[in-house]
Protein backbone atom coordinates (compact mmCIF):
# COMPACT_ATOMS: atom_id res chain seq x y z
CA UNK A 1 0.00 0.00 0.00
CA UNK A 2 2.82 2.40 0.84
CA UNK A 3 4.71 1.67 -2.38
CA UNK A 4 1.51 2.16 -4.37
CA UNK A 5 0.81 5.55 -2.78
CA UNK A 6 4.41 6.74 -3.12
CA UNK A 7 4.52 5.87 -6.80
CA UNK A 8 1.17 7.54 -7.27
CA UNK A 9 2.74 10.75 -5.90
CA UNK A 10 5.38 10.50 -8.62
CA UNK A 11 2.78 9.84 -11.30
CA UNK A 12 0.68 12.76 -10.04
CA UNK A 13 3.70 15.07 -10.27
CA UNK A 14 4.25 14.05 -13.91
CA UNK A 15 0.58 14.58 -14.81
CA UNK A 16 0.49 17.95 -13.03
CA UNK A 17 3.55 19.09 -14.97
CA UNK A 18 2.29 17.79 -18.33
CA UNK A 19 -1.02 19.64 -17.91
CA UNK A 20 0.74 22.85 -16.74
CA UNK A 21 -0.90 22.87 -13.31
CA UNK A 22 2.21 23.23 -11.16
CA UNK A 23 1.44 26.82 -10.18
CA UNK A 24 -2.36 26.55 -10.24
CA UNK A 25 -3.92 27.25 -6.87
CA UNK A 26 -7.38 26.52 -5.49
CA UNK A 27 -7.78 30.25 -4.80
CA UNK A 28 -8.25 30.72 -8.54
CA UNK A 29 -11.41 28.62 -8.36
CA UNK A 30 -14.68 30.49 -8.52
CA UNK A 31 -17.13 30.58 -5.61
CA UNK A 32 -20.20 28.39 -5.69
CA UNK A 33 -23.36 30.35 -6.65
CA UNK A 34 -25.13 28.92 -3.56
CA UNK A 35 -22.38 30.26 -1.32
CA UNK A 36 -22.52 33.72 -2.91
CA UNK A 37 -26.30 33.88 -2.63
CA UNK A 38 -26.26 32.84 1.02
CA UNK A 39 -23.47 35.13 2.26
CA UNK A 40 -23.66 38.04 -0.18
CA UNK A 41 -24.47 40.42 2.68
CA UNK A 42 -21.26 39.56 4.59
CA UNK A 43 -18.01 40.42 2.82
CA UNK A 44 -14.31 40.51 3.59
CA UNK A 45 -11.18 41.21 1.58
CA UNK A 46 -9.56 38.10 0.13
CA UNK A 47 -5.92 38.06 1.35
CA UNK A 48 -4.81 36.47 -1.92
CA UNK A 49 -6.62 38.59 -4.51
CA UNK A 50 -7.17 41.72 -2.41
CA UNK A 51 -10.79 41.93 -3.58
CA UNK A 52 -13.96 41.82 -1.43
CA UNK A 53 -15.88 38.54 -1.54
CA UNK A 54 -18.71 36.81 0.40
CA UNK A 55 -17.61 35.43 3.76
CA UNK A 56 -19.07 32.74 6.05
CA UNK A 57 -18.81 33.73 9.74
CA UNK A 58 -17.12 31.19 11.99
CA UNK A 59 -20.13 30.67 14.38
CA UNK A 60 -22.38 29.91 11.41
CA UNK A 61 -19.79 27.54 9.93
CA UNK A 62 -19.30 25.76 13.26
CA UNK A 63 -23.03 25.29 13.89
CA UNK A 64 -23.59 23.88 10.41
CA UNK A 65 -20.60 21.58 10.81
CA UNK A 66 -21.95 20.27 14.13
CA UNK A 67 -25.32 19.50 12.55
CA UNK A 68 -23.55 17.69 9.71
CA UNK A 69 -21.40 15.63 12.10
CA UNK A 70 -24.51 14.72 14.11
CA UNK A 71 -26.14 13.50 10.92
CA UNK A 72 -23.09 11.39 10.09
CA UNK A 73 -23.10 9.75 13.54
CA UNK A 74 -26.83 9.08 13.23
CA UNK A 75 -26.36 7.29 9.90
CA UNK A 76 -23.44 5.29 11.29
CA UNK A 77 -25.58 4.24 14.25
CA UNK A 78 -28.24 3.15 11.74
CA UNK A 79 -25.63 0.91 10.10
CA UNK A 80 -24.67 -0.61 13.45
CA UNK A 81 -28.36 -1.25 14.16
CA UNK A 82 -28.62 -3.11 10.85
CA UNK A 83 -25.58 -5.18 11.78
CA UNK A 84 -27.18 -6.03 15.13
CA UNK A 85 -30.33 -7.12 13.28
CA UNK A 86 -28.23 -9.46 11.13
CA UNK A 87 -26.59 -10.84 14.29
CA UNK A 88 -30.03 -11.59 15.77
CA UNK A 89 -31.02 -13.29 12.51
CA UNK A 90 -27.89 -15.46 12.65
CA UNK A 91 -28.74 -16.51 16.21
CA UNK A 92 -32.31 -17.45 15.26
CA UNK A 93 -31.20 -19.15 12.02
CA UNK A 94 -28.47 -21.07 13.86
CA UNK A 95 -31.07 -22.66 16.12
CA UNK A 96 -33.38 -23.47 13.20
CA UNK A 97 -30.70 -24.92 10.93
CA UNK A 98 -29.26 -27.04 13.76
CA UNK A 99 -32.66 -28.76 14.13
CA UNK A 100 -33.44 -28.88 10.40
CA UNK A 101 -34.98 -32.06 9.01
CA UNK A 102 -32.79 -32.09 5.92
CA UNK A 103 -29.61 -33.89 7.01
CA UNK A 104 -27.29 -31.87 4.75
CA UNK A 105 -28.43 -28.57 6.29
CA UNK A 106 -28.37 -30.06 9.77
CA UNK A 107 -24.80 -31.25 9.29
CA UNK A 108 -23.50 -27.96 7.87
CA UNK A 109 -25.70 -25.61 9.87
CA UNK A 110 -22.86 -23.17 10.56
CA UNK A 111 -22.08 -22.70 6.87
CA UNK A 112 -25.81 -22.36 6.12
CA UNK A 113 -26.15 -19.71 8.83
CA UNK A 114 -23.10 -17.77 7.60
CA UNK A 115 -24.11 -18.02 3.94
CA UNK A 116 -27.66 -16.77 4.40
CA UNK A 117 -26.47 -14.10 6.85
CA UNK A 118 -23.96 -12.80 4.29
CA UNK A 119 -26.61 -12.60 1.55
CA UNK A 120 -29.05 -10.74 3.80
CA UNK A 121 -26.27 -8.42 4.93
CA UNK A 122 -25.37 -7.70 1.30
CA UNK A 123 -28.98 -6.77 0.48
CA UNK A 124 -29.06 -4.43 3.49
CA UNK A 125 -25.77 -2.87 2.36
CA UNK A 126 -27.06 -2.14 -1.14
CA UNK A 127 -30.37 -0.78 0.20
CA UNK A 128 -28.68 1.57 2.65
CA UNK A 129 -26.32 2.84 -0.06
CA UNK A 130 -29.29 4.45 -1.80
CA UNK A 131 -30.19 6.30 1.39
CA UNK A 132 -26.62 7.40 2.08
CA UNK A 133 -26.23 9.30 -1.18
CA UNK A 134 -29.32 11.44 -0.53
CA UNK A 135 -28.31 12.09 3.09
CA UNK A 136 -24.74 12.99 2.05
CA UNK A 137 -26.13 15.49 -0.52
CA UNK A 138 -28.38 17.04 2.12
CA UNK A 139 -25.66 17.36 4.77
CA UNK A 140 -23.09 18.74 2.32
CA UNK A 141 -25.47 21.37 0.96
CA UNK A 142 -26.31 22.31 4.55
CA UNK A 143 -22.65 23.17 5.19
CA UNK A 144 -22.57 25.63 2.24
CA UNK A 145 -18.98 24.92 1.06
CA UNK A 146 -17.17 27.85 -0.50
CA UNK A 147 -16.00 26.25 -3.77
CA UNK A 148 -16.82 23.20 -5.86
CA UNK A 149 -13.63 21.50 -4.68
CA UNK A 150 -14.61 21.95 -1.04
CA UNK A 151 -18.09 20.65 -1.81
CA UNK A 152 -16.70 17.57 -3.57
CA UNK A 153 -14.21 16.85 -0.76
CA UNK A 154 -16.90 17.14 1.91
CA UNK A 155 -19.34 14.99 -0.05
CA UNK A 156 -16.66 12.39 -0.82
CA UNK A 157 -15.65 12.11 2.85
CA UNK A 158 -19.26 11.54 3.93
CA UNK A 159 -19.91 8.95 1.22
CA UNK A 160 -16.71 7.12 2.12
CA UNK A 161 -17.53 7.05 5.85
CA UNK A 162 -21.07 5.85 5.20
CA UNK A 163 -20.14 3.15 2.73
CA UNK A 164 -17.00 2.04 4.56
CA UNK A 165 -18.90 1.50 7.81
CA UNK A 166 -21.77 -0.07 5.92
CA UNK A 167 -19.51 -2.46 4.05
CA UNK A 168 -17.07 -3.39 6.80
CA UNK A 169 -19.05 -3.28 10.06
CA UNK A 170 -20.22 -6.89 9.72
CA UNK A 171 -16.67 -7.95 8.78
CA UNK A 172 -15.24 -6.28 11.88
CA UNK A 173 -17.91 -8.03 13.97
CA UNK A 174 -16.94 -11.46 12.64
CA UNK A 175 -13.21 -10.77 12.92
CA UNK A 176 -13.10 -9.41 16.46
CA UNK A 177 -16.38 -10.08 18.28
CA UNK A 178 -17.88 -13.31 16.94
CA UNK A 179 -17.50 -16.07 19.51
CA UNK A 180 -15.63 -13.88 22.02
CA UNK A 181 -18.54 -13.60 24.46
CA UNK A 182 -20.33 -16.90 23.89
CA UNK A 183 -19.45 -18.31 27.31
CA UNK A 184 -18.77 -21.97 28.01
CA UNK A 185 -20.78 -25.22 28.25
CA UNK A 186 -23.11 -25.02 31.18
CA UNK A 187 -22.87 -21.24 31.30
CA UNK A 188 -23.58 -19.92 27.82
CA UNK A 189 -24.42 -16.26 27.36
CA UNK A 190 -27.80 -15.70 25.70
CA UNK A 191 -29.36 -12.74 23.92
CA UNK A 192 -32.66 -11.71 25.51
CA UNK A 193 -32.31 -14.87 27.66
CA UNK A 194 -33.48 -16.81 24.60
CA UNK A 195 -30.87 -17.29 21.89
CA UNK A 196 -27.37 -18.54 22.58
CA UNK A 197 -24.65 -16.27 21.21
CA UNK A 198 -23.03 -17.52 18.04
CA UNK A 199 -19.63 -19.20 18.08
CA UNK A 200 -16.99 -19.57 15.39
CA UNK A 201 -16.64 -22.66 13.26
CA UNK A 202 -14.60 -25.41 15.03
CA UNK A 203 -11.76 -24.72 12.59
CA UNK A 204 -11.63 -21.09 13.72
CA UNK A 205 -13.14 -17.69 12.99
CA UNK A 206 -11.05 -17.14 9.85
CA UNK A 207 -13.40 -19.45 7.89
CA UNK A 208 -16.41 -17.24 8.67
CA UNK A 209 -14.40 -14.09 7.95
CA UNK A 210 -13.14 -15.44 4.63
CA UNK A 211 -16.67 -16.45 3.57
CA UNK A 212 -18.07 -13.04 4.53
CA UNK A 213 -15.41 -11.14 2.61
CA UNK A 214 -15.48 -13.40 -0.46
CA UNK A 215 -19.25 -13.26 -0.96
CA UNK A 216 -19.55 -9.51 -0.34
CA UNK A 217 -16.57 -8.65 -2.55
CA UNK A 218 -17.67 -10.83 -5.51
CA UNK A 219 -21.34 -9.80 -5.33
CA UNK A 220 -20.51 -6.11 -4.96
CA UNK A 221 -18.15 -6.11 -7.93
CA UNK A 222 -20.74 -7.90 -10.08
CA UNK A 223 -23.44 -5.44 -9.01
CA UNK A 224 -21.21 -2.40 -9.64
CA UNK A 225 -20.29 -3.61 -13.11
CA UNK A 226 -23.96 -4.14 -13.95
CA UNK A 227 -24.93 -0.68 -12.66
CA UNK A 228 -22.08 0.98 -14.56
CA UNK A 229 -22.68 -0.71 -17.91
CA UNK A 230 -25.84 -2.84 -17.95
CA UNK A 231 -28.12 -0.16 -16.53
CA UNK A 232 -27.01 2.60 -18.99
CA UNK A 233 -27.38 0.10 -21.84
CA UNK A 234 -30.98 -0.61 -20.88
CA UNK A 235 -31.75 3.09 -20.41
CA UNK A 236 -30.24 4.05 -23.75
CA UNK A 237 -32.12 1.27 -25.52
CA UNK A 238 -35.39 2.43 -23.98
CA UNK A 239 -34.62 6.07 -24.87
CA UNK A 240 -33.94 5.20 -28.51
CA UNK A 241 -37.12 3.13 -28.62
CA UNK A 242 -39.23 6.04 -27.35
CA UNK A 243 -37.66 8.43 -29.86
CA UNK A 244 -38.48 6.09 -32.72
CA UNK A 245 -42.10 5.86 -31.58
CA UNK A 246 -42.45 9.64 -31.47
CA UNK A 247 -40.79 10.06 -34.81
CA UNK A 248 -38.29 12.58 -33.42
CA UNK A 249 -34.73 12.80 -34.69
CA UNK A 250 -32.35 14.11 -32.03
CA UNK A 251 -28.62 14.18 -31.88
CA UNK A 252 -27.26 10.76 -30.95
CA UNK A 253 -25.26 12.26 -28.12
CA UNK A 254 -28.39 13.65 -26.49
CA UNK A 255 -29.91 10.17 -26.18
CA UNK A 256 -26.97 8.94 -24.10
CA UNK A 257 -26.94 8.98 -20.30
CA UNK A 258 -25.73 12.22 -18.66
CA UNK A 259 -22.65 12.27 -16.49
CA UNK A 260 -23.32 12.10 -12.75
CA UNK A 261 -23.64 15.45 -11.00
CA UNK A 262 -20.64 14.59 -8.84
CA UNK A 263 -18.48 13.48 -11.75
CA UNK A 264 -16.05 10.66 -11.09
CA UNK A 265 -16.87 10.44 -7.39
CA UNK A 266 -18.51 7.02 -7.78
CA UNK A 267 -15.47 5.70 -9.66
CA UNK A 268 -13.10 6.97 -6.98
CA UNK A 269 -15.30 5.61 -4.20
CA UNK A 270 -15.45 2.16 -5.76
CA UNK A 271 -11.66 2.00 -6.12
CA UNK A 272 -11.01 3.29 -2.60
CA UNK A 273 -13.42 0.75 -1.05
CA UNK A 274 -11.78 -1.98 -3.10
CA UNK A 275 -8.38 -0.77 -1.88
CA UNK A 276 -9.69 -1.21 1.66
CA UNK A 277 -10.81 -4.75 0.91
CA UNK A 278 -7.41 -5.69 -0.50
CA UNK A 279 -5.43 -4.28 2.44
CA UNK A 280 -7.44 -4.15 5.67
CA UNK A 281 -8.26 -7.89 5.98
CA UNK A 282 -5.78 -9.34 3.50
CA UNK A 283 -4.42 -11.68 6.19
CA UNK A 284 -7.84 -13.33 6.42
CA UNK A 285 -8.68 -13.31 2.70
CA UNK A 286 -5.48 -13.44 0.61
CA UNK A 287 -7.50 -13.87 -2.60
CA UNK A 288 -8.83 -10.29 -2.34
CA UNK A 289 -5.95 -8.68 -4.30
CA UNK A 290 -6.28 -11.27 -7.08
CA UNK A 291 -10.04 -10.74 -7.34
CA UNK A 292 -9.50 -6.98 -7.35
CA UNK A 293 -6.91 -7.28 -10.13
CA UNK A 294 -9.19 -9.43 -12.31
CA UNK A 295 -12.10 -7.08 -11.69
CA UNK A 296 -10.04 -4.01 -12.60
CA UNK A 297 -8.73 -5.56 -15.82
CA UNK A 298 -12.34 -6.13 -16.89
CA UNK A 299 -13.57 -2.79 -15.56
CA UNK A 300 -10.95 -0.80 -17.49
CA UNK A 301 -12.51 -2.01 -20.72
CA UNK A 302 -16.06 -1.61 -19.40
CA UNK A 303 -15.36 1.98 -18.36
CA UNK A 304 -13.81 2.77 -21.73
CA UNK A 305 -16.87 1.39 -23.52
CA UNK A 306 -19.21 3.20 -21.12
CA UNK A 307 -17.57 6.62 -21.45
CA UNK A 308 -17.30 6.40 -25.24
CA UNK A 309 -20.64 4.83 -26.19
CA UNK A 310 -23.11 5.07 -23.28
CA UNK A 311 -22.48 8.39 -21.51
CA UNK A 312 -22.49 11.94 -22.79
CA UNK A 313 -19.18 13.69 -23.01
CA UNK A 314 -18.31 14.95 -19.49
CA UNK A 315 -17.43 18.56 -18.75
CA UNK A 316 -13.71 19.00 -18.03
CA UNK A 317 -12.58 20.34 -14.67
CA UNK A 318 -9.14 21.51 -13.59
CA UNK A 319 -7.46 19.82 -10.63
CA UNK A 320 -3.90 19.36 -9.41
CA UNK A 321 -4.53 16.08 -7.56
CA UNK A 322 -7.28 13.64 -6.56
CA UNK A 323 -8.35 15.79 -3.64
CA UNK A 324 -9.32 14.20 -0.37
CA UNK A 325 -9.06 10.68 -1.77
CA UNK A 326 -5.30 10.55 -1.26
CA UNK A 327 -5.70 11.30 2.46
CA UNK A 328 -8.36 8.59 2.67
CA UNK A 329 -6.03 6.08 0.99
CA UNK A 330 -3.27 6.94 3.46
CA UNK A 331 -5.72 6.48 6.34
CA UNK A 332 -6.71 3.06 4.97
CA UNK A 333 -3.03 2.09 4.80
CA UNK A 334 -2.57 2.94 8.49
CA UNK A 335 -5.80 1.14 9.44
CA UNK A 336 -4.68 -1.90 7.44
CA UNK A 337 -1.55 -2.30 9.57
CA UNK A 338 -3.54 -2.16 12.82
CA UNK A 339 -6.32 -4.45 11.57
CA UNK A 340 -4.02 -7.13 10.19
CA UNK A 341 -2.06 -7.11 13.44
CA UNK A 342 -5.28 -7.83 15.33
CA UNK A 343 -6.41 -10.44 12.78
CA UNK A 344 -3.13 -12.37 13.06
CA UNK A 345 -2.96 -12.04 16.84
CA UNK A 346 -6.62 -12.49 17.85
CA UNK A 347 -8.62 -14.08 15.02
CA UNK A 348 -6.09 -16.62 13.77
CA UNK A 349 -4.44 -19.46 15.71
CA UNK A 350 -0.92 -18.23 14.97
CA UNK A 351 -0.15 -16.94 18.47
CA UNK A 352 -1.68 -19.90 20.41
CA UNK A 353 0.34 -22.32 18.29
CA UNK A 354 3.47 -20.22 18.77
CA UNK A 355 3.01 -20.18 22.57
CA UNK A 356 2.35 -23.93 22.67
CA UNK A 357 5.40 -24.74 20.56
CA UNK A 358 7.77 -22.74 22.75
CA UNK A 359 6.20 -23.13 26.18
CA UNK A 360 3.98 -26.21 26.44
CA UNK A 361 4.88 -28.55 23.55
CA UNK A 362 7.44 -31.34 23.28
CA UNK A 363 10.10 -28.85 22.10
CA UNK A 364 9.92 -26.62 25.18
CA UNK A 365 13.22 -24.80 25.83
CA UNK A 366 14.68 -26.34 22.66
CA UNK A 367 13.49 -23.82 20.05
CA UNK A 368 11.01 -24.34 17.25
CA UNK A 369 12.67 -26.63 14.75
CA UNK A 370 10.01 -28.68 12.97
CA UNK A 371 6.31 -29.49 12.98
CA UNK A 372 6.66 -32.21 15.59
CA UNK A 373 6.85 -29.37 18.11
CA UNK A 374 3.08 -28.87 17.59
CA UNK A 375 2.26 -32.46 18.50
CA UNK A 376 -0.57 -32.39 21.06
CA UNK A 377 -1.59 -28.79 20.25
CA UNK A 378 -5.26 -29.59 19.52
CA UNK A 379 -5.59 -31.48 22.78
CA UNK A 380 -3.95 -28.60 24.64
CA UNK A 381 -6.34 -26.03 23.10
CA UNK A 382 -9.44 -27.93 24.27
CA UNK A 383 -10.95 -27.79 27.75
CA UNK A 384 -13.05 -30.41 29.54
CA UNK A 385 -16.68 -30.13 30.67
CA UNK A 386 -18.58 -32.58 32.91
CA UNK A 387 -21.88 -33.41 31.20
CA UNK A 388 -23.48 -34.45 34.49
CA UNK A 389 -23.56 -30.76 35.50
CA UNK A 390 -26.27 -30.15 32.90
CA UNK A 391 -28.76 -32.11 35.05
CA UNK A 392 -30.28 -33.84 32.03
CA UNK A 393 -29.16 -37.40 32.75
CA UNK A 394 -25.98 -37.20 30.67
CA UNK A 395 -22.66 -38.59 31.89
CA UNK A 396 -19.07 -38.38 30.75
CA UNK A 397 -17.08 -35.44 29.43
CA UNK A 398 -17.06 -33.24 26.35
CA UNK A 399 -14.36 -30.97 24.92
CA UNK A 400 -14.62 -27.35 23.79
CA UNK A 401 -12.20 -24.69 22.54
CA UNK A 402 -10.91 -22.66 25.47
CA UNK A 403 -8.20 -22.54 28.10
CA UNK A 404 -10.12 -23.37 31.29
CA UNK A 405 -9.37 -25.62 34.25
CA UNK A 406 -11.04 -29.08 34.28
CA UNK A 407 -14.04 -29.74 36.55
CA UNK A 408 -11.91 -31.83 38.97
CA UNK A 409 -9.46 -29.01 39.71
CA UNK A 410 -9.59 -26.78 42.80
CA UNK A 411 -10.80 -23.87 40.61
CA UNK A 412 -13.06 -25.51 38.00
CA UNK A 413 -13.62 -23.67 34.71
CA UNK A 414 -11.35 -20.78 35.63
CA UNK A 415 -8.86 -19.53 33.04
CA UNK A 416 -5.58 -21.42 33.12
CA UNK A 417 -2.07 -19.98 33.08
CA UNK A 418 -1.83 -20.88 29.40
CA UNK A 419 -4.72 -18.50 28.65
CA UNK A 420 -2.85 -15.59 30.21
CA UNK A 421 0.35 -16.55 28.41
CA UNK A 422 -1.52 -16.55 25.08
CA UNK A 423 -3.17 -13.21 25.88
CA UNK A 424 0.15 -11.60 26.80
CA UNK A 425 1.76 -12.97 23.64
CA UNK A 426 -1.08 -11.57 21.54
CA UNK A 427 -0.73 -8.10 23.00
CA UNK A 428 3.05 -8.19 22.62
CA UNK A 429 2.74 -9.32 18.99
CA UNK A 430 0.33 -6.47 18.18
CA UNK A 431 2.69 -3.86 19.61
CA UNK A 432 5.82 -5.28 17.94
CA UNK A 433 4.07 -5.88 14.60
CA UNK A 434 2.59 -2.38 14.42
CA UNK A 435 5.84 -0.61 15.30
CA UNK A 436 7.85 -2.76 12.89
CA UNK A 437 5.49 -2.31 9.94
CA UNK A 438 4.99 1.40 10.58
CA UNK A 439 8.76 1.77 10.67
CA UNK A 440 9.07 -0.06 7.34
CA UNK A 441 6.30 2.13 5.87
CA UNK A 442 8.07 5.30 6.93
CA UNK A 443 11.40 4.03 5.61
CA UNK A 444 9.88 3.15 2.21
CA UNK A 445 8.17 6.54 2.02
CA UNK A 446 11.52 8.21 2.78
CA UNK A 447 13.40 6.21 0.14
CA UNK A 448 10.99 6.97 -2.73
CA UNK A 449 11.14 10.67 -3.76
CA UNK A 450 7.82 12.36 -4.49
CA UNK A 451 9.06 13.83 -7.79
CA UNK A 452 11.04 11.76 -10.36
CA UNK A 453 14.61 12.97 -10.88
CA UNK A 454 14.18 13.61 -14.62
CA UNK A 455 11.06 15.68 -13.95
CA UNK A 456 12.85 17.59 -11.20
CA UNK A 457 15.69 18.36 -13.62
CA UNK A 458 13.22 19.50 -16.29
CA UNK A 459 11.50 21.84 -13.81
CA UNK A 460 14.81 23.29 -12.64
CA UNK A 461 15.90 23.70 -16.28
CA UNK A 462 12.65 25.47 -17.08
CA UNK A 463 13.04 27.78 -14.09
CA UNK A 464 16.62 28.55 -15.16
CA UNK A 465 15.55 29.41 -18.71
CA UNK A 466 12.78 31.68 -17.41
CA UNK A 467 15.31 33.54 -15.24
CA UNK A 468 17.69 33.85 -18.19
CA UNK A 469 14.91 35.26 -20.37
CA UNK A 470 13.96 37.76 -17.65
CA UNK A 471 17.59 38.79 -17.28
CA UNK A 472 18.05 39.26 -21.03
CA UNK A 473 14.80 41.20 -21.33
CA UNK A 474 15.79 43.50 -18.46
CA UNK A 475 19.28 43.96 -19.93
CA UNK A 476 17.82 44.81 -23.32
CA UNK A 477 15.48 47.30 -21.66
CA UNK A 478 18.36 48.99 -19.85
CA UNK A 479 20.39 49.24 -23.05
CA UNK A 480 17.47 50.91 -24.84
CA UNK A 481 17.10 53.36 -21.96
CA UNK A 482 20.85 54.12 -22.14
CA UNK A 483 20.73 54.89 -25.83
CA UNK A 484 17.58 56.96 -25.40
CA UNK A 485 18.83 59.12 -22.56
CA UNK A 486 22.47 59.13 -23.48
CA UNK A 487 23.49 58.33 -19.88
CA UNK A 488 26.31 56.11 -18.81
CA UNK A 489 25.45 53.33 -16.37
CA UNK A 490 28.23 51.98 -14.19
CA UNK A 491 26.17 48.82 -13.35
CA UNK A 492 24.01 46.63 -15.53
CA UNK A 493 21.30 46.40 -12.87
CA UNK A 494 19.76 49.53 -11.31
Amino acid sequence: ATVFLEFWKRRRAVLTYDWDLIDWEDEEEELRPQFEAKYSQVERVNPITGKPEPFQPFPDKLSRLMVSVSGIFFMISLVLTAVFAVVVYRLVAMEQFASFKWYFIKKYWQFATSGTGVCINFMIIMSLNLVYEKVAYLLTDLEHPRTESEWENSFALKMFLFQFVNLNSSIFYIAFFLGRFAGRPGKYNKLFNRWRLEECHPSGCLIDLCLQMGVIMVLKQMWNNFMELGYPLLQNWWSRRKMKRRGQSWEKDWNLQPMNLHGLMDEYLEMVLQFGFTTIFVAAFPLAPLLALLNNIIEIRLDAYKFVTQWRRPMPARATDIGIWYGILEGIGVLAVITNAFVIAITSDYIPRFVYAYKYGPCTDQGYRQEKCLKGYVNSSLSVFDLSELGMGYSGYCRYRDYRAPPWSSTPYEFTLQFWHVLAARLAFIIVFEHLVFGIKSFIAYLIPDIPKDLCDRMRREKYLVQEMMYEAELEHLQRERKKNGKQYHHEWP
